[in-house]
């Protein structure tokens, strides 16, 4: 359990390094490490009075400090229980424990990404438009992790698990209903992935034993020098959308939906979280050269 518990302790730890940070920031914990995976948790813990005196200049240096992009960061975070906090860490390291469960975590992110991102193709929503990224694009990372897992013609063989499959339907019903929710799921899937890409990749390889970035091509954004500026110039034209207040509060609504979502394939998972964060403790320690007689 101790190992478990360093395990934890050290993807924790690794979090901070992934969001942007303004001088009023830098003294204060991230609330909730457990999901800096999806977006939706990274949010520092901002003070009433903290937010009531930035300036312009603030808001230019961190646009996360305003506008839908503090309703989002704030409304999401508010709202998800330590019950939702603790199935996402459970769920998660179970994607880690073997290469199976990881397999099917990629295929389900799979469906969802082919979803996601033709609804966008097809959009005609300007604020979709606005936000979609080729760069932030995953469908064709994610084939070549599918082609890593499961070699040759895949695509004939899989098929989306029950909760990718609702997934994959409540993308569906709002991009023909209400395409402006889609700006829910860009937020929280996406800059979830470019928080913590850098920081899963390492996790997957350490616990699965993945080599030459074999598997991980998901996480991988080689276009993005800087997360930091980039993820800046993302929330800065998140709140130049054109939406009416009632539109804002539907998406940071919808934004916690896409987290509950989430939390159903994770929660799909076999493998034991129990055995992944051991394998990443001790592979840890290996590369650290903090534990010598492993080996």
């Amino acid at each position: 359990m101790k190992l478990a518990a360093f395990a934890l302790g050290l993807w924790a730890s690794q979090s901070y390094a992934f969001a942007p940070q303004t001088a009023q920031m830098k003294s204060r914990h991230y609330q909730n490490k457990a999901t800096l995976l999806f977006s939706t948790e990274v949010a520092v813990e901002e003070t009433v009075e903290a937010v009531s005196k930035a300036t312009a200049a603030d808001v230019d240096a961190n646009p996360r400090l305003a506008g839908l992009a503090l309703m989002l960061d704030d409304g999401t975070r508010k709202s998800h229980s330590m019950a939702q906090n603790s199935q996402f860490v459970s769920g998660f390291f179970a994607g880690l424990a073997d290469r199976e469960s990881y397999r099917a975590l990629i295929t389900s992110l799979y469906f969802v990404y082919e979803a996601m991102e033709d609804a966008m193709e097809k959009s005609m929503d300007e604020g979709v438009k606005a936000l979609d990224y080729p760069t932030l694009r995953r469908s064709e990372s994610l084939k070549k992790d599918m082609d890593f897992f499961y070699g040759e013609k895949w695509q004939d063989d899989i098929r989306p698990s029950p909760a990718a499959k609702a997934y994959v339907a409540r993308i569906n019903e709002i991009a023909e209903t209400k395409p402006y929710l889609m700006v829910a799921h860009q937020y929280t899937r996406y800059l979830g992935d470019l928080f913590g890409g850098q920081m899963m990749s390492g996790m997957a390889r350490r616990s699965l034993s993945l080599e030459n970035g074999d598997g991980t091509a998901f996480y991988t954004f080689d276009d993005i020098p800087s997360a930091k500026d980039f993820i800046t110039e993302w929330y800065t034209s998140l709140n130049a959308l054109d939406l009416t207040q009632q539109q804002k509060e539907d998406i940071v609504d919808e934004a916690n939906l896409v987290f509950a979502l989430n939390i159903d394939v994770l929660q799909e998972l076999t493998g034991s979280p129990l055995k992944a964060m051991l394998t990443l403790a001790v592979n840890s320690l290996k590369e650290k050269r903090l534990w010598p007689f492993l080996g």
